[in-house]
């Protein structure tokens, strides 16, 4: 029998993102409004919330329109609207306009806001807070509890105080168990949980597989006379001549840009270095331009889900849903998916808090992904379906130009009558003798910067005695099929320097990881050529604790 303590709610939420806090807000609500009362507890991993989150970001406000019509007048940080809004196309040397005509007008960033998504979201939950919402920081949803029927019954924290060896420490306390009539999950990109689920319940089985990029960001103080709050740049083109992806460069409150680098991860070559692609990008004349004079403060990386319409998986299961980047709900064109995230948990309240009401528990909440293909989500997700597997397909050049002009069909209600298809980012990758080598300059420590110093300024930590939650489902298979074949792929994208080839020199080569440097981005979990690494849960308030990201 479990020793575990256990509490009761109507909705457990695991994650305090966008979706999580949305969810939150619009069940508790729905309950105010009808004068009932409902239990709504919230789990963030992260030490506070907000201190994973990770995003560009610009944001449309058309959710929050929604959700809380009078945001305006309750301090939200929504107060740089975008003025200003460019596309370059960069040369190694140069960069060239791309006019504003050449995109079909959904894709207009009129009416949005650059901002820290990581303060929207401690905004929302301060908003949840009010409301009554539960949220408790730093305890990380560790393990599905079931009913005895197979519906999720809830989650349990993970036990703290665990040493590497598994026994436990003087600290020790076991995790709680928080049973639910609805258990959502909102983790994020690549969740540990939401992927079990995946399986278990077979949600994957009728989509095309999830694609993901790789997004590596920076905060930098710069020259006050630079600063133009409002405007925003995205770049295609160089370093990335025949890869997906892309740089951004926002200038938002307080004097700051924040910029950052996308690579899609279903990249072939295993030489390619994401976070030395950003490195290279920042010292393009237009870019260093920006930077010179100003100071690097903030630095991170996260997974961002690239796949599209197509890859969003079934969104019910008995007892549950998945909700926000969980599923998939980013519309990769805008580069934006805080709007759309938001949208999907204040769909599945809604169907989660009818339920309730009826007195229904641990069934599939259908109503939920019915509400969703009737919304402004899905209309604004299928018009853009096919620009990824375009450019994934076809190349930056050709597969943009294919893609704009199915946007523009679309938009024109002629668009063209299929969808096209993806393939995993694990596959395909060439192997290390005939993939072309990549020659990165040495970081100037002004500009361009080394991983470690950068990992350091993301404040990431983990309590170092704790079980490695970066597991090898075999351990042979680094250095006998990794390192012949692709010359250790794992040891470049990872942005935190968790992976090395160490014992090289003396003829006994293994891989070392340092767990520690971790910073939750789930790149190792979707890039491994052989799906050998599997990301879990480490112990609650590790990893990055980001200001402003």
């Amino acid at each position: 029998m479990s020793t575990r303590e256990s509490m009761a709610y109507d909705v457990v939420i695991v994650g305090a993102g966008p979706a999580g806090l949305a969810a939150a807000i619009r069940l508790k609500q729905q309950a105010n409004e009808a004068g009932r009362e409902i239990g709504v507890c919230v789990l963030e991993k992260g030490s506070e919330v907000g201190a994973h989150i990770l995003s560009g970001a610009v944001v449309d406000p058309i959710a929050l329109d929604e959700l809380i019509p009078n945001w305006k007048e309750l301090d939200s940080p929504l107060t740089v609207p975008v003025t200003d809004n460019q596309h370059w196309v960069l040369t190694k040397n140069k960069q060239f306009s791309m006019p504003h005509f050449i995109q079909p007008p959904f894709m207009s960033n009129e009416g949005t806001y650059t901002l820290s998504l990581g303060n929207l979201c401690r905004w929302l939950a301060t908003q949840a807070e009010n409301l009554g919402v539960e949220i408790f920081p730093g305890f990380a949803a560790a393990e599905i509890l079931y009913r005895e029927d197979g519906s999720v019954m809830g989650v349990a924290t993970g036990d703290m105080g665990v040493g590497r060896d598994g026994q436990h420490k003087p600290d020790y306390m076991p995790g709680m168990e928080l049973h639910a009539k609805y258990t959502f999950f909102a983790e994020g990109v690549r969740g540990h949980l939401s992927k079990m689920l995946k399986g278990k319940f077979g949600l994957e089985a009728d989509c095309q597989p999830q694609t993901y990029g790789i997004g590596i960001k920076e905060l930098w103080d710069i020259d006050p006379d630079k600063h133009v709050p409002g405007r925003v740049i995205h770049t295609q083109g160089w370093p990335l001549t025949d890869e997906v992806g892309g740089g951004f460069l926002y200038h938002q409150a307080n004097g700051q840009v924040a910029l950052g680098f996308v690579v899609g991860l279903g990249y072939k070559n295993p030489h390619l270095f994401p976070f030395e692609e950003f490195q290279r990008w920042k010292q393009h004349p237009a870019i260093r331009a920006i930077l010179e004079g100003g100071r690097r403060v903030s630095y991170g990386a996260r997974a961002i889900n690239e796949g599209g319409w197509q890859a969003v998986p079934k969104l019910t299961f008995p007892g549950g849903a998945l909700i926000g980047c969980s599923a998939g709900f980013v519309n990769v064109p805008r580069i934006k998916g805080s709007h759309t995230a938001m949208k999907s948990g204040m769909l599945a309240a809604e169907a989660a808090f009818d339920a309730i009401v009826a007195e229904r528990e641990g069934d599939e909440l259908a109503a939920y992904p019915a509400a969703l293909e009737n919304s402004w989500v899905a209309r604004e997700l299928k018009m853009v379906r096919n620009v990824e597997p375009f450019v994934a397909r076809f190349g930056p050049l050709a597969g943009t130009l294919l893609a704009g002009a199915d946007m523009w069909m679309r938009y024109l209600k002629i668009g063209l009558p299929f969808t096209l298809k993806h393939h995993k980012d694990n596959e395909g990758m060439w192997r290390q003798d005939i993939a072309p080598r990549i020659d990165y300059p040495k970081p100037d420590g002004v500009i361009s910067f080394d991983r470690l110093s950068s990992v350091f300024i993301s404040n990431t930590n983990h309590e170092e005695d704790q079980p490695i939650h970066l597991q090898l489902k075999d351990a042979s298979i680094p250095i006998d099929i990794n390192l012949p074949y692709y010359d250790a792929p794992e040891q470049r994208y990872c942005p935190a320097g968790v992976y090395e080839i160490v014992g090289r020199d003396e003829g006994a080569p293994r891989l070392q990881i340092n767990a520690q440097n971790c910073v939750h981005c789930k790149t190792c979990d979707i890039k491994d050529a052989t799906q050998n690494i599997n990301w879990v849960t480490p112990e609650g308030g590790g990893g990055p604790n980001y200001p402003n990201m």
